[in-house]
């Protein structure tokens, strides 16, 4: 009996022991390799789904990368994509691979809130584009990641729902507007997560020590994103490195004749020309991107990063941007006027919150959208109101779209001598909780590399380089002209190789 009963606690506890490492071991796969595995019969979609489940029950009561999961959905998705696998049905590299998604994304059935009080309720009938070709391809949502409001901010500190800590260290923001889509990713409370960019909100990839894409503008339908300003807005993948964004881009990119802006483009093999060689590759920097207001970490990382580019057999040479000044004040403008637009469609009439008290029509309107909105939406609805209103439409609007053109202009040459642009994606590591808010217009000169990316449509990725003093990431931004995402992509996994594991916040970060 004591033999027995010493073989069970040997069985049980190497059995402990097995379940320990596969958990383990599945939490820091790439989605890729967990698709790998599962097409291998290593293990099963369910673990996968399991896996990120226990990750979110485990951190996201600290972290609130989400704001709604399915978990009941998702167990019964995973049985559903297995049998597809089994089958022959669902053959794609992502098959079988849980993904989280911003809030302002659509899924039919299922709440969408853009993490604003104004869309309490709202439930669409319909669904995203990239929502269908994510099915498609066999892949398991999650559920919907926190952000800011409407995505207007960059830390997700305006979410009416509470902010989304980093991370990396809890007392820092993640960034924004995706900042719980890339939190969600750094934490292993997802493998891939879809964010929206309409100014560098792919950017909180930097601040979380993530990888994030934003395709060219038309690449992705935005059909079923909820707009902010709908000529910047565009879908893009946050993965663990280069190769899971690639893979999904492939997922998610094609025309769509629900979006009139959909490109019809068939160049959209994006991980084939990906190799670990970029000699005779010339790489322009922008000098006016090193000056005043860069913190020393970041520099110091970025040029570490320029020289072993250099190290690597590419071209590196510096250039003049003379439209760098005039960049945040014409994107601020354009994407405030187009959000004062979009936004005008919020007035507690068909759907979302309607302020309980009001006497007629027009008080019902002006109530439901002042108790609706947050203070930053209001901000950029007003200015938005402001620079379209007759006496300032010809001095503010039209000449920023004159500016736009320009700007458009000067990158457009600069692409025709070098094949990548490189810049820091943020002048500085992710602020403390709190410090953004106090001053409004910091937040918005913190977008200062990322913002051109969307005025003139570009392709850009982030990928993390370094760390700060206190070991916060740092991310470097790979900018290529229109439609050249295979390009950033080759240069982007290139360095990544040549850099190295960059780890992970249990390994690298600290907590509050």
């Amino acid at each position: 009996c004591k033999r027995a009963e010493s073989q069970r606690r040997t069985v049980s506890g190497s059995e402990d022991h097995r379940i320990g490492d596969i958990h383990m071991e599945l939490s820091k796969l790439t989605a890729l390799q967990l698709a790998d595995k599962i097409k291998k019969h290593e293990i099963s979609v369910l673990d996968g789904v399991k896996e990120v489940f226990s990750q979110i029950e485990e951190k996201d009561g600290q972290i609130h990368a989400y704001l709604d999961t399915y978990k009941k959905e998702a167990y019964a998705r995973a049985k559903e994509v297995q049998k597809g696998i089994d089958e022959g049905i669902y053959t794609g590299p992502l098959a079988g691979v849980p993904i989280a998604v911003k809030d302002n994304i659509c899924v039919q059935g299922k709440p969408t809130t853009c993490a604003s009080k104004i869309l309490e309720g709202f439930v669409p009938q319909y669904q995203a584009e990239v929502i269908d070709r994510l099915e498609k391809a066999g892949m398991i949502i999650i559920g919907k990641t926190n952000m800011d409001e409407f995505a207007m901010g960059s830390t997700t500190e305006t979410s009416a729902y509470g902010v989304t800590r980093n991370p990396w260290n809890k007392e820092h923001v993640p960034g924004g507007s995706s900042g719980g889509s890339c939190a969600a990713v750094a934490a292993g409370e997802a493998y891939l997560a879809l964010g929206s960019d309409t100014g560098g909100s792919i950017q909180p990839s930097s601040y979380c020590g993530v990888t994030g894409l934003k395709p060219t503008y038309g690449t992705v339908s935005r059909y079923g994103l909820v707009a902010y300003a709908s000529s910047l807005d565009q879908i893009g993948p946050v993965g663990k490195d280069v190769a899971d964004c690639a893979a999904l881009l492939e997922v998610i990119a094609g025309h769509d004749p629900k979006d009139s802006t959909s490109i019809d483009r068939h160049d959209l093999d994006f991980g084939k020309e990906m190799t670990d060689k970029i000699a005779g590759m010339k790489f322009g920097v922008p000098k006016e991107y090193l000056a005043e207001g860069l913190s020393p970490d970041v520099k110091d990382a970025f040029m570490e990063t320029l020289k072993v580019l250099t190290q690597m057999g590419a071209i590196v040479e510096f250039f003049s941007v003379k439209t760098m000044e005039y960049m945040i004040p014409a994107y601020y403008i354009i994407a405030s006027a187009e959000a004062s637009s979009n936004l005008e469609r919020f007035d507690g009439v068909k759907y979302g919150y309607r302020a309980a008290e009001y006497d007629g029509l027009h008080d019902m309107y002006k109530r439901t959208r002042t108790e609706g909105f947050g203070e930053e939406v209001k901000r950029r609805i007003m200015l938005g109101s402001f620079v379209l209103s007759s006496g300032y439409y010809d001095a503010y609007y039209l000449k920023a779209l004159r500016t736009k053109a320009l700007i458009k202009k000067e990158f457009d040459e600069a692409f025709e001598k070098y094949d990548v642009l490189l810049a820091p994606a943020a002048p500085y590591t992710a602020p403390k909780l709190g410090e953004s808010l106090k001053d409004p217009m910091a937040m918005y000169l913190g977008d200062i590399y990322t913002v051109a990316v969307n005025l003139c449509g570009l392709p850009g990725i982030t990928v993390p380089c370094g760390k700060d003093k206190i070991g916060l990431p740092i991310g470097i931004q790979m900018i290529g002209d229109c439609f050249m995402e295979k390009k950033i992509l080759r240069a982007a996994h290139a360095y990544e190789k040549a850099r190295g594991d960059f780890g992970t916040p249990e390994e690298g970060g600290r907590e509050a």
